[in-house]
């Protein structure tokens, strides 16, 4: 019998080890999946390992394995542009979902962004749409012949999904309701993407390896979205969905130059995403997402998805009508922008102020546009604080049974996400119910808070810094905040890249607190070069619609696409 295939995989960081029958189980995993890739399409040798760049964006198109045609599809188009090309019999969707799926397998190679690959799958679907659109000169839906990627826990049928662990791999049978939409809607499914141990870091650690930046190797691409945020960034994806509990879309696509957007919970069907529901739903729920190139994808994504009427299977949806893009302001005056520099806990790195900076100087340019406000902070160590109880309310053991029963080691983010709740072990019912008034006075709070600030948008980080180094990714409180006062919010590119070591420092002024301490700490040691800066725009609970309206209006000025 010939050996087992492996394929190499850009590994500048181990994941921890396990029992020998955990690393058994492992390997197996890994060598099945290897043995879906065609030997053509294997990338990386011994001497590109040992020799790897820190940055690997240019890698898909330098690499040889992808024709002209295949990377004019995967670089000069978004999913709207591929929908209309499809329609139009200007590309057919197998060229579109060949082209995808090799770029990325490539993707993968560079920054172990995948949980599984099925080209065959998708060739045979796209295949079976041309055939319908030549048949009958109609698509089947919005997104016909556009390749979509899936995160790993998201049930996709024949396909594998986990709750964040080996022990809870398993195979789908049928596909949950936002696959079944989407699938509908004439999408095409090719992959599906690593996500974090326990779905809960802003790393996305897990058996299958470790996802990296594809703008610096040594830096982490998010959690625990971060393989779908790493294969779009590397465009081996056009359109990515997501989940977001404390960040899981926005910091990902933040730290991976890309568009990431959280909806108000109840907008998107989540509907047997972790089996029946996890416990945190009580009261923190997660929200859905799409990981895309452009604010226009975004809003096909919403409108595609909510033209299904979600609400008539989950009546936990929310119904409101969606104009996304296209919805009129409610006033006549300028849109009144609030700039949160800070959080009152942590001063963001340096790159992130000066994107901060840069949004509101382009924007003080336009009086007549925008009223420039600052945001003041409010409660934000109080929040997280909460947040972080709220999301292991019947305690920590169902992790740590799962780990225990695959062989599997806790790894270090894992246990520091798990730290508050294992020290108050699982609540009961009455100091659920205490969680949960808390969270609602905050709520209210907060929302006084905002209409006493007189803003429509607020403007502010995504993250401490422009990205992590691997295995520091402790502090949520820029995305976790909006998490616990269920606001909508979007990541969105900026023309802000980090330098080199040691060509910017902090402003004048001390360290808000020990926190504030440590992240400065982080910037010092830290080789954050060439990392992308985002920032996060957000709008009040259920003003989705008016976030896109805002968007639009800010689109030209900041140079979003």
């Amino acid at each position: 019998m010939s050996p087992r295939k492996s394929i190499p995989v850009l590994e500048p960081v181990p994941i921890p080890r396990g029992t020998a029958e955990h690393e058994a189980a492992r390997k197996s995993i890994l060598e099945d999946f290897a043995a879906s890739i065609p030997d053509d399409l294997q990338l990386l040798s011994q001497d590109y390992l040992d020799a790897a760049p820190k940055n690997v964006l240019s890698a898909p198109r330098q690499c040889g394995l992808l024709s002209p045609e295949e990377l004019a599809i995967t670089e000069d188009y978004d999913a709207t542009a591929l929908a209309k090309a499809v329609a139009a019999r200007e590309l057919t969707a197998v060229q579109v979902a060949t082209a995808f799926a090799k770029r990325a397998i490539i993707a993968h190679q560079l920054t172990s962004c995948l949980s599984e690959w099925f080209l065959d799958e998708a060739l045979e679907r796209a295949a079976a749409l041309d055939a319908h659109l030549a048949a009958t000169g109609r698509t089947v839906g919005r997104l016909h012949g556009v390749p979509v990627s899936i995160k790993a826990h998201i049930p996709i049928a024949g396909h594998w999904s986990d709750g964040g662990s080996l022990s809870t791999r398993k195979r789908d049978e049928e596909d949950c309701q936002m696959v079944r939409i989407l699938r509908d809607a004439g999408a095409v499914f090719y992959c599906k993407t690593n996500q974090p141990q326990s779905v809960m870091h802003l790393e996305s650690t897990s058996y299958l390896g470790r996802v990296l930046n594809p703008y610096n190797t040594g830096l982490s691409a998010g959690g625990s979205t971060g393989g779908e945020a790493a294969l779009v960034a590397l465009r081996g994806s056009v359109l990515g969905v997501g989940t977001d509990i404390g960040g899981s879309v926005r910091a990902p696509a933040a730290f991976c130059g890309v568009y990431g957007f959280k909806a108000t919970t109840h907008t998107f069907p989540t509907k047997r995403f972790v089996g029946r529901g996890l416990p945190t739903e009580l009261n923190i729920m997660p929200s859905a997402g799409p990981l895309c190139h452009s604010l226009r994808d975004m809003d096909l994504f919403t409108a595609t998805v909510l033209a299904a009427k979600p609400y008539l299977e989950d009546p936990r949806i929310v119904p409101i009508p969606w104009t996304g893009l296209s919805t009129p302001r409610s006033s006549t005056g300028p849109l009144k922008i609030g700039f949160m520099m800070h959080d009152g806990v942590i001063t963001p790195q340096p790159p992130v102020t000066r994107a901060l900076e840069w949004a509101r100087s382009r924007l003080e340019e336009h009086p007549s546009r925008f009223e420039i406000k600052t945001f003041e902070p409010y409660g934000t160590a109080k929040a997280v604080r909460n947040i972080r109880l709220a999301y292991y309310p019947a305690g920590v053991g169902d992790v740590q049974q799962a780990l225990e029963d695959g062989g599997e080691p806790m790894y270090p983010l894992t246990e520091w996400i798990l730290r508050d709740a294992s020290a108050r072990g699982p609540l009961s019912a009455a100091e659920v119910f205490d969680l949960r008034c808390e969270r609602d006075e905050f709520r209210g709070e907060f929302a006084a808070h905002w209409t006493a600030q007189d803003v429509d948008l607020v403007i502010c980080p995504a993250f401490v810094g422009p990205a992590c180094v691997h295995e520091t990714a402790w502090y949520w409180n820029y995305t976790a905040l909006w998490n616990y006062v269920n606001c909508p919010g979007i990541s969105v590119p900026t023309p802000i890249v980090a330098g080199k070591k040691g060509e910017e420092e902090y402003g004048p002024g001390e360290p808000l607190g020990e926190e504030c301490r440590h992240v400065r700490e982080l910037w010092a040691v830290g080789d954050f070069e060439g990392a992308p800066v985002s920032l996060q725009i957000v709008a009040r609970k259920h003003h989705d619609n008016e976030l896109f309206a805002g968007l639009a209006a800010l689109k030209d000025v900041l140079g979003l696409v």
